[in-house]
């Protein structure tokens, strides 16, 4: 591995760091209700850190967007209203699995999802070539997965004393799971219908590294608009609101916003780390960053005490879930490299 290539997976490693902690703080914020705390994310990873970003990287925004055709700027933001209903189930997940299995679940199936659906809909005549077959075979793979995730969650909840009704709870969260990460794929439906986008921001003098910054801007937008409208009905019906002047949690906006720069971070330090790897980038970059971003949620869930109680073998289960979730990811990965 030469002295480039380390550099760009190292940065795709960070990528993948910054992507699985940027749920940590909310552990933190345990006197906020969720909508609270996850607004203030959306607000700043999904609305203010990627248009900054986007103006700061692009020469001339206005007219790389004045320049494309309204069916791609409308399939970008339909395709990120989508993704933005996964990213709000994601929230409502997580909350109600944890960070660990959460995190596994939701991009373990958007890994597998994010490259069989594309291929579906816009070559369907490959998929029972060696690529399609290859792609199937990842995506049974992380149904494997996800059935020792299943096993080890419930096996936590009965070692852990779990109540009957959160019980049922935790079948709700792995439902709300795997819809998130069905539609979290879309965000990479986005930038494949979006690349009209890519090639015009590069013409027009931006690096090949951020020339996918406005799709993404466009894309998350969307995402924040869904993500907005259900805090605003969490507020309307739990009067939550008021939360936000209390004043006497301070940190909690620190705190909600560095989880917008942490999610925002990722997706850019990852754009850089894969350009950089080149023809490498599909084969390399997409699998060791969700690999990253899965096992950062489980450290993170390990810390925060969401295994505590239980056995070893509810830890084995969990592990090989992880386990089969990378090597399904390497599978699907494979399958786009070839």
């Amino acid at each position: 591995m030469n002295g480039q290539i380390a550099w760009a997976v190292g940065i795709v490693i960070l990528a993948g760091l910054l992507s699985g902690s940027f749920a940590a703080p909310m552990k933190r914020m345990t006197t906020w209700p969720w909508e609270n705390s996850w607004l203030l994310f959306a607000i700043s990873g999904l609305l203010i850190l990627p248009w900054l970003v986007t103006f700061a990287t692009v020469p001339h925004v206005a007219s790389v967007y004045a320049g494309a055709s309204r069916a791609t700027l409308l399939q970008i933001a339909l395709f990120g209203l989508a993704w933005g209903v996964g990213s709000t189930l994601f929230g409502v997940g997580i909350s109600r699995v944890g960070l660990a299995l959460g995190f596994a679940i939701i991009l373990g199936i958007t890994a597998a999802f994010g490259s069989l659906l594309p291929l579906a809909v816009l070559h369907p005549q490959q998929l029972f070539d060696r690529r399609g077959l290859t792609l199937m075979a990842g995506t049974i793979a992380m149904m494997a997965g996800l059935a020792f995730l299943a096993i080890a969650g419930q096996r936590r909840e009965r070692e852990q004393g779990a109540a009957p009704s959160a019980r049922s709870g935790f079948t709700a969260g792995l439902i709300i799971c795997i819809l998130s990460g069905i539609l979290s794929s879309m965000l990479n439906f986005s930038l494949v219908f979006g690349d009209e986008l890519r090639v015009r921001a590069q013409a027009d003098g931006t690096s090949p590294a951020m020339a996918a910054n406005p799709i993404w801007s466009l894309a998350v937008f969307g995402g924040f608009l869904t993500n907005l409208v259900y805090c605003a009905y969490l507020f309307k019906k739990k009067q939550t609101w008021a939360v936000y002047r209390q004043g006497d949690r301070p940190i909690y906006w620190l705190l909600g916003g560095s989880m917008g720069l942490l999610w925002f971070g990722g997706v850019v330090l990852y754009g850089i780390g894969a350009n950089s790897l080149g023809p490498l980038g599909s084969i390399v970059g997409w699998p060791v960053f969700m690999a990253v971003t899965i096992l950062a949620g489980l450290f993170w869930g390990a810390i925060s005490g969401e295994w505590k109680g239980a056995s070893r073998i509810s830890y084995a289960y969990c592990w090989m879930g992880v386990i089969t979730l990378v090597i399904a990811i390497f599978i699907v990965s494979a399958s786009n490299g070839g």
